[in-house]
């Protein structure tokens, strides 16, 4: 009985926080990174417009802490600053709170790649797919066109992403770190 009440508690709680998120968010409060709940950092944008990522940290002895980071990459999209991903995008897309880091290699995933390329994450989840639409593009394949290739033959998308940047000589895997600058494609290698 007590641990179904600390449950229920515990659930209010975190409906509480996201509902005052919201509702400050909507109020024109500013989103920082560092300020942010390890359970609502990634996919979010800061009001700079930069990424959001969730980092762990380790220490001998002790178990993997995490925390929220402002990382090197810039949204382009004006309109996502700010922006703290709802749970009903994250559960549409179906992607994870918990990831740390993101890379293109997610979209390797069929699950990840139908889930993205779904109606009701193309339609109602802008910032997560411009997330995954530049690690497309910064693999040198369309998003939109993978996404199409995904709904016809999702073994011939995955194909064709995985072909995209070692078959023209170089790899611009890009990785969403905080500590990192954003990654430049690599020098093609002259025939």
């Amino acid at each position: 009985m007590a641990s179904s009440v600390l449950l229920l508690h515990t659930k209010l709680a975190a409906f509480v926080f996201s509902l005052s998120l919201l509702l400050s968010s909507a109020l024109g409060a500013r989103v920082v990174c560092e300020q942010l709940a390890a359970e609502l950092c990634a996919f979010a944008v800061s009001s700079t417009s930069r990424r959001c990522v969730l980092e762990n940290t380790h220490c001998a002895g002790r178990p993997t802490a995490y925390q929220c980071r402002t990382s090197e990459v810039v949204v382009e999209d004006g309109r996502l600053a700010g922006t703290v991903e709802t749970d009903r995008c994250v559960r549409a897309c179906g992607v994870d709170r918990a990831t740390v880091g993101i890379s293109s290699d997610s979209l390797l995933d069929p699950r990840v790649a139908g889930a993205v390329c779904s109606p009701a994450c193309l339609q109602g989840c802008p910032n997560i797919v411009n997330l995954y639409a530049n690690l497309a593009a910064g693999e040198g394949v369309a998003f939109s066109e993978l996404c199409e290739v995904h709904r016809a033959n999702p073994r011939r998308a995955m194909a064709q992403l995985q072909s995209s940047g070692k078959a023209h000589g170089a790899s611009t895997t890009v990785r969403l770190d905080a500590a990192a600058p954003s990654p430049a494609p690599a020098p093609s290698e002259s025939a």
